[in-house]
Order: C-alpha cells, then structure tokens, then sequence
C-alpha cells in the first residue's frame, strides 16, 4: 500500500479531517499543511483507519485530543491559594498599567 494511501478510512474518519483541515486553513495554515496535521489528528484519535486492514479496525476512540482543550485548562491556577492568585493579578494589572503609560 503506498504512503498517503487513504483507502482503509471510513467516511467518518474523511469527514473528521476535512473539517480539522478547514479549520486550520482558516487560521492562516497553508493547504498541504492543513492536510498533513488534520490526518495527523485523525491518527492520533483513532488509531489508523478503521476500515478493515486498519491498524484502527475495532478499537474505539477513547479520549480524542480534539476532545481535552477545555477540561485541562486552569486546574494548575485553580489548585494555587486564592492569595496567589490574586497577587498575580495585581501584579499584572499593575505591569499593563505601567505599559500603557510608556
């Protein structure tokens, strides 16, 4: 089978990268390039091609990267004391206030 070959994708796995592509090519990333990550995502999420022949055929997609954005974010500045957290935010709306002035 040669490299690139896409033939053991289901249509799903097709859609999924499409639309990845889209979205990347809407944020200034070339189309060759676009391409290149959004089947690298595929990959990522499902194990290969889920058609059979597929190193992906019967597994399921357990935790997709394109699924753990937004539950990672914030736990280490919620785990800090709320002492803390709020001098960072002194301290950075004094830094933006200084900076503003110059």
């Amino acid at each position: 089978m040669p490299r690139g070959e896409k033939s053991k994708y289901t249509a799903k796995q097709e859609r999924k990268a499409d639309h990845i592509a889209e979205g990347y090519e809407q944020r200034g990333v070339g189309a060759k390039e676009a391409e290149r990550r959004a089947w690298a995502t595929v990959n990522k999420d499902d194990g290969g091609g889920n058609n059979p022949g597929g190193s992906g055929q019967g597994k399921s997609t357990g935790r997709p990267a394109a699924r753990k954005g937004g539950r990672l974010g914030g736990k280490a500045s919620a785990a800090r004391p709320a002492a803390a957290r709020s001098a960072s935010a002194k301290k950075a709306a004094a830094t933006r206030k200084r900076r503003a002035a110059a």
